[in-house]
């Protein structure tokens, strides 16, 4: 027995010198001295199939080693304690400066667009990225087989026809669809589209769509309505030009220019030397998109568009390559402050 509190006192120092918290510290001493279970607990309750003069003599034994084993773990308690204290306050270090965090440019755009449309009356409305084929395409009379869902759209399906969205404009059904006329919206949220990640194209990209359905609305309204927009978000003396163009859910379709900011319209590498940057596109609401919710393109009349954030971004903080966005380097990121 005495050989046994020998090794046992050996293998408990051993662990109680090479513990670094007093976490360890705490989980040795259940270990070896815990009520129920203790290894030294066993050795005391084992005696009584001793001899008197045994069980006196590993007695005495076993209450010294208890004894000095409390003592131990207190004096190595109190180095850890004290060692780590001295490691998180050393008054020789030089102070470290904290940072602040700050909104990511998408963010601060995405907002800055919300508000100025919120200004004009939209309401923001959210919807989900994992869209039915119908809320994606069909409903915005893209059917099967129609040209515009390989050359417009790449698409990333998932089991059971579903697919991520490639366009913020499933949003513009789904509110239709449970909302009777007047609608005036606005949806921002991330699209998903298999292009190169190049300098400006991403796979994953941010969008907002807007809406606006009601009677006699009409295309000196989408006009009045985008002009407000350009020249709040990038200034009063900007220029706005339409050009006719083509989407399936729009007609008249048209995509909306201002002048370049970097060279004021006189021409340079970012406008390809013609003085205008195309930012987004627009048209009429088509009348199929109007019937396929229920509503009567007879008795009213709508305005869409769509815009990508981080094309906007890129011309309201003259920044050339979208992949900064996503390469979370600090250096880049703290540029953005708001005022």
């Amino acid at each position: 027995m005495q050989e046994r509190l020998a090794l046992l006192k050996k293998q408990v120092l051993a662990e109680i010198a090479a513990a670094k918290t007093p976490a360890e510290l705490e989980r040795l001493r259940v270990r070896y001295m815990g009520r129920k279970a203790g290894e030294l607990t066993l050795v005391l309750r084992s005696l009584k199939g001793l001899s008197e003069e045994e069980r006196r003599s590993v007695g005495q034994a076993a209450n010294a080693l208890k004894d000095e084993l409390i003592e131990v773990l207190q004096k190595r308690r109190t180095q850890l304690e004290t060692g780590s204290a001295n490691e998180a306050i050393d008054l020789t270090l030089p102070g470290r400066k904290r940072f602040v965090g700050y909104r990511h440019p998408i963010t601060l755009v995405t907002d800055r667009i919300v508000e100025i449309f919120a200004g004009m009356g939209f309401e923001e409305i959210l919807g989900p990225e994992i869209e039915t084929d119908w809320y994606n395409f069909e409903a915005l009379n893209i059917p099967k087989g129609h040209p515009a869902r390989g050359e417009m759209f790449g698409n990333f399906y998932l089991p059971g026809g579903l697919l991520l969205r490639s366009h913020t404009s499933p949003v513009q059904i789904r509110v239709m669809e449970n909302m009777p006329p007047p609608v005036r919206v606005i949806a921002p949220g991330r699209v998903y589209r298999r292009d190169a990640f190049d300098s400006s194209h991403s796979p994953v990209f941010y969008q907002v769509e807007g809406l606006y359905v009601d009677e006699g609305v009409s295309f000196a309204d989408l006009k009045g309505t985008l002009e407000v927009f350009s020249q709040e978000m990038f200034g009063s003396d900007i220029g706005v030009r339409f050009s006719p163009s083509y989407f399936p859910f729009t007609e008249p379709s048209a995509e909306l220019s201002i002048s370049c900011v970097i060279c004021g319209g006189a021409g340079c590498k970012v406008c390809a030397h013609t003085g205008w940057v195309e930012i987004l596109g627009c048209g009429m609401v088509h009348p199929q998109v109007l019937r396929n919710v229920g509503y009567d393109p007879d008795k009213v009349t709508g305005f869409a568009f769509g815009m990508g954030v981080e094309r906007i971004a890129m011309i309201h903080y003259r920044i050339d390559d979208i992949r900064h966005f996503y390469s979370n380097d600090l250096r880049f990121l703290r540029q953005f402050r708001e005022t």
